[in-house]
């Protein structure tokens, strides 16, 4: 679509006025000591255009789909891999290659993008048998971005594997960004998701043309891990402002007054967020979101229970106490429990609040 490709030469003119003359080089903090590039502004610019092209995408679920498939619209070569054979299909029926492992992906590769559902899946990938870092240290691809929302240990040791890796057919060493999204599946569909990326700046700075085309925004989080740290921040965020929202309703209604009614006010007023605005936890309220077709599809129950997981492990590491979260853990766990793993995690208001659908008569 002709919006992705804008995003992305909008992207590479930004890249074209950053980026120094100089090498590009990190210290040992940073974990590698050079990208390839050449040694002139022209030669940085059509180098990254060049080596952005051939693009693998692992990992094709609710929002892996979409954002390989913008990448697909954006004009990218991708090709892309999947456990699950009916998503390839998809991808395949539109002749875009697909291959059998995550191995066969990097061997065809430039860059690669993976999104899934937990760390031991992105370890499984990475270092599993026919994983990407199955080669003797070997790479082809000399950018590996994982948008998959992990732990920021998970990231940080994959990127230490990653920088004792050497390049296959450049001099330098691979790099990894951490860049987890927010914005759900209909932000991966409409390719309006925000990208919070850890790792070395100017890789975040190479990179943003595919961010811009699979998203509107990328934010540059720090060093590495500090993506996946960002992510788990902001679905803390997410978690407790759904429940809050949802509470609020459930009383309301018990109280007498429409979720409607309540919406038309929040929204107009101090408790206006996301919850609210955006992705409306009440049946009938709001068209196009989860609630609107009984919860199906979205972001589910068990991946907000994981990732509140992540956190509380985090939280312990740095001794910080977080209530709040503990308390929506502690929910999300039992909706998982009781068999609602799998709808969206706005179902808590029906599931946990016992809250009415709008639409429902008196």
């Amino acid at each position: 679509m002709a919006i992705f490709r804008a995003r992305a030469f909008k992207a590479l003119s930004e890249l074209k006025s950053n980026l120094s003359f100089s090498q590009i080089s990190m210290n040992q903090n940073r974990r590698c000591s050079s990208i390839p590039i050449q040694s002139q502004l022209e030669g940085y610019y059509y180098y990254f255009v060049d080596a952005l092209q051939r693009v693998g995408f692992i990992g094709l679920g609710n929002m892996g789909f979409h954002m390989a498939n913008n990448l697909v619209n954006a004009g990218f070569k991708v090709v892309v891999h999947d456990i699950n054979r009916n998503a390839t299909k998809k991808f395949s029926d539109k002749g875009v290659p697909t291959k059998e492992t995550p191995l066969e992906v990097a061997e065809s590769s430039d860059v690669i993008i993976t999104m899934l559902p937990s760390s031991s899946h992105v370890l499984d990938v990475y270092t599993g048998a026919n994983g990407l870092l199955h080669g003797e240290n070997l790479l082809r691809p000399w950018l590996l971005i994982d948008s998959s929302t992990v732990d920021p240990h998970t990231s940080r040791r994959l990127s230490e594997s990653i920088s004792k890796c050497v390049l296959k057919e450049k001099k330098g060493i691979p790099v990894m960004l951490d860049a987890p999204v927010s914005g759900g599946v209909l932000g991966a569909e409409a390719g309006t998701l925000t990208f919070m990326v850890g790792g070395l700046e100017e890789a975040y700075l190479a990179a943003r043309p595919l961010f811009l085309s699979m998203g509107k925004r990328a934010i540059y989080c720090g060093g590495t891990g500090n993506g996946a740290a960002a992510k788990i921040c902001n679905n803390i965020a997410m978690a407790v402002s759904m429940l809050g929202v949802s509470e609020a309703f459930a009383l309301g209604q018990s109280l007498g007054i429409t979720a409607s009614t309540l919406t038309n006010i929040f929204n107009s007023s101090s408790a206006c967020c996301w919850s609210s605005d955006t992705y409306n936890p009440v049946p009938g309220v709001m068209d196009g979101v989860p609630s609107s077709r009984n919860y199906v599809g979205g972001f589910s129950s068990k991946l907000m229970a994981k990732d509140l997981e992540l956190a509380a492990v985090s939280a312990e590491e740095v001794g910080l106490k977080c209530p709040f979260s503990s308390q929506a853990r502690e929910i999300y766990a039992k909706l998982c429990e009781e068999g609602h793993e799998y709808e969206d995690f706005s179902c808590a208001f029906r599931h946990y609040y016992s809250g009415k659908d709008e639409r429902s008569p008196p």
